[in-house]
């Protein structure tokens, strides 16, 4: 699973070499952290959220077939302010 949401995302943005994924297991489900260059966090979420909604919905059916549970969350890492 880490490979295809490292694939599609890849695929998505300017800064290909920015994107972290790390995974988590919560409660029997698999939570991937996903953490982008700032500039790409509105292009892996989308119009209205459709980009990051169609990414979900094609990693809980691959999940599900493989009899996991799993989620996407995606991580903004908010600049200092000064």
């Amino acid at each position: 699973m880490e490979a295809f949401i490292d694939y599609v995302v890849k695929g998505l943005v300017d800064h290909p070499e920015a994107v972290r994924l790390a995974t988590i297991e919560r409660q029997g489900t698999t939570v991937y952290e996903l953490r982008v260059h700032p500039d790409d966090v509105g292009k892996v979420i989308g119009k209205q959220g459709a980009m990051i909604n169609a990414i979900r919905s094609l990693l809980q059916a691959g999940g599900a077939k493989k009899g996991l549970r799993c989620l996407l969350e995606l991580v903004e890492d908010k600049p200092p302010q000064s």
